[in-house]
């Protein structure tokens, strides 16, 4: 039956998912209905078990619905960034095999582009509502499909989502379909409901884009455990404090970013809201700064839950507020799988040792599409699996990351870990952010550059004075060489620091035009 169609049975009318921005809210009901039906449509084009579709669409209901739909009719399913442009399009539906695509004219521009484009022309395009140029109607197409009816029976479809890309092009990542009488199965682990507690009485608010793995995995799970979502378009800081209080929420996720606009409202609007519903407030995709959490952690209270994960899972962490506060700057303790920090050798190293991060017991069964090579530099001999980080652990096995490998600087034979400079620049008053790369040097190689965006005017000697703070903190070979100045460093929508655009700017040495 599945946990959805399980849901519209013992609560039809119960609100499956509110869509403010849209006015539009569905009942479980709704949404199991209108999933059958694009199932039905689905599997009526000849698709088979397994085959891809691409959905190029804004945070919206067609999301949800035709998740659930590819789920039914066994497919793999692909949301693609709406930030994308069409070379990216056109490189994702050919790596992912996409069978047909599915746009929103909420999108309208970017796929009269994909329209238009002669790469993508074998590709069979559908829109979500009529009139959208060179693009069939998915509600014409359900008109034969007029009310739900049985299925055949297919394995479970499954998303086919991909990595960020933040060291180079996204990887796809595949996992295996599961078997048609696993249906019933819960995507979901004991220690997962066990640490944030979501369930039938949750109500949770998704700030985030739905073709991010975070964001779109917890809003299905929370639906297939008989919650209710609330979604919003797109991030805003003080309507996210409104629909806290409108639909008492109890359950959210954000990213660091997040969080500092939030802090950046003004106090009347801050406490103007009333957020007692409000239990658990995950996050993770970006480090985040001590001094931002711990401002977060006094506003809210002890709700902050942060976890260390990857949308490949070969294992996580997780950490609480309270456990946080005991151990600042950490990002947990393994949970459900074992941690292990291993030298060049593979050897195990010891608390206070960095090390590679890597996991243990971890079911996982992903793999990158089309890139065995990658595949398998994600796993060792032993078969422990890895994101391809940095960090150590303390003496009581919690974890601290220090950077990516491939963000690691080697000056003068000395390793330099960028996160750790930018945590020492993070905490001078004049610093908003700060990202370190990895610049090259004649004498040794490499050296540390910081670019840095500031929170008070730059004023003649901000620069020096930084670099005297770093010195004050860090050792000779990890204070920056050069201090620059930036209206706004480049992050993906899920706020990671996108380190190579800094390093492409900078691949001769010189800076090159960064605004």
């Amino acid at each position: 039956m599945g946990h959805l169609a399980r849901w519209a049975r013992s609560q039809p009318e119960k609100v499956a998912a509110h869509f403010p921005d849209h006015g539009v809210s569905l009942t479980f009901a709704a949404l199991d209905a209108r999933a059958n039906r694009l199932a039905q449509w689905l599997i009526g084009l000849g698709l088979r078990p397994g085959d891809g579709i691409s959905l190029l669409l804004e945070n919206s209901p067609a999301m949800l619905e035709l998740a659930f739909a590819a789920r039914r009719a066994g497919l793999y399913y692909t949301p693609l960034s709406t930030h994308l442009r069409v070379p990216e399009i056109a490189y994702m539906l050919a790596d992912s095999d996409a069978k047909l695509l599915v746009v929103s004219p909420a999108l309208a521009a970017l796929a009269a582009e994909v329209a238009a484009d002669a790469a993508l022309a074998a590709i069979p395009r559908y829109a979500t509502e009529e009139g959208l140029p060179g693009y069939r109607s998915v509600e014409a197409e359900l008109a034969a499909y007029p009310a739900p009816a049985a299925l055949p029976e297919r394995p479970v479809g499954r998303d086919f989502l991909y990595s960020s890309g933040t060291t180079g092009l996204p990887k796809g990542i595949r996992r295996d379909l599961l078997p048609a009488d696993k249906r019933d199965a819960p995507d979901w682990s004991p220690g997962w409901v066990a640490t944030y507690g979501i369930g039938e009485d949750s109500v949770y608010l998704s700030p985030a884009p739905l073709y991010h793995a975070a964001p779109h995995r917890y809003v299905l799970r929370t639906l297939d455990r008989g919650g209710t979502v609330v979604v919003m378009r797109k991030f805003d800081a003080a309507r996210s404090l409104e629909l806290i209080e409108r639909h008492r929420v109890t359950h959210s996720q954000w990213v660091p970013t997040m969080f500092n606009r939030l802090l950046a409202l003004p106090e009347a609007e801050r406490k103007g809201r009333d957020l007692s519903s409000h239990r658990v407030a995950i996050h993770a995709a970006a480090p985040c700064p001590r001094a931002v959490k711990q401002a977060m952690i006094d506003w809210w209270g002890p709700i902050l839950i942060e976890y260390y994960a990857g949308s490949e899972s070969v294992g996580g962490t997780v950490i609480t507020s309270e456990e946080w506060l005991r151990h600042p700057g950490s990002v947990g303790r393994a949970l459900e799988c074992r941690l292990h920090i291993l030298g060049p050798d593979g050897e195990e190293l010891p608390p206070g040792e960095v090390g590679g991060i890597w996991f243990s017991g971890s079911p996982s069964s992903f793999r990158y599409h089309k890139a065995p090579e990658k595949t398998a530099a994600a796993f060792d001999a032993a078969g422990r699996g890895t994101y391809g980080d940095l960090g150590h652990v303390d003496e009581e096995g919690f974890l601290y990351l220090s950077d990516r490998r491939a963000d690691l600087i080697l000056s003068g034979g000395v390793n330099v870990y960028p996160w750790e400079i930018e945590q020492v620049l993070l905490r001078h008053p004049a610093v908003a952010e700060a990202a370190v790369i990895g610049v090259p040097d004649p004498d040794f190689g490499e050296v540390a550059r910081a670019v840095v965006r500031a929170a008070v005017p730059v004023a003649p000697g901000l620069d020096e004075a930084l670099v005297a703070h770093c010195r004050a903190h860090l050792a000779g070979p990890k204070v920056p060489r050069r201090i620059d100045f930036v209206d706004e460093l480049p992050r993906s929508e899920t706020g990671k620091l996108l380190r190579r655009v800094l390093k492409e700017r900078y691949r001769d040495g010189e800076a090159l035009p960064v605004a």
